[in-house]
């Protein structure tokens, strides 16, 4: 296999150059490994839309539900009637049921892409 040097920066004209110098059989295998890593990109961005997306709609319908949430949990160090006990009880298992799912979710959404959920979960910028 021809090797082409480079000490450069290179313009993508003059990367194009450098490949015209390879002959047919190294120009098809440098092709392929192009399309393979433009193929990689575009899925890791595929990838993080969808989890953002997921995850964004997943907040907004909740958003409520979770500020009412926060607001008893302050309470907790007042008096607490029992209405309120049961809707805390209530809101906590609704909470953890929704943080499961979106766990499942990613996990799912990992295995799908063929990457670790722990490289999903930094590639959307989560604390791992």
């Amino acid at each position: 296999m021809s090797t082409v040097k480079l000490e450069i920066q290179l313009s993508s004209q003059e990367l194009l150059k450098a490949v015209e110098q390879l002959n047919k059989s190294e120009l098809e295998e440098f092709v392929s490994k192009i399309i393979i890593l433009h193929t990689q990109k575009k899925s890791a961005q595929l990838l993080k839309n969808e989890a953002e997306e997921f995850l964004h709609k997943n907040y907004n319908t909740d958003c409520d539900n979770h500020n009412y949430y926060n607001r008893l949990i302050t309470k907790t160090e007042e008096k607490m009637t029992d209405e309120e006990y049961r809707e805390l009880l209530r809101l906590s298992e609704q909470i953890d049921k929704l943080q499961a799912h979106r766990f499942e979710y990613l996990a799912d959404l990992a295995h799908l892409h063929g990457v670790s959920l722990t490289e999903l979960m930094k590639s959307l910028g989560f604390q791992t």
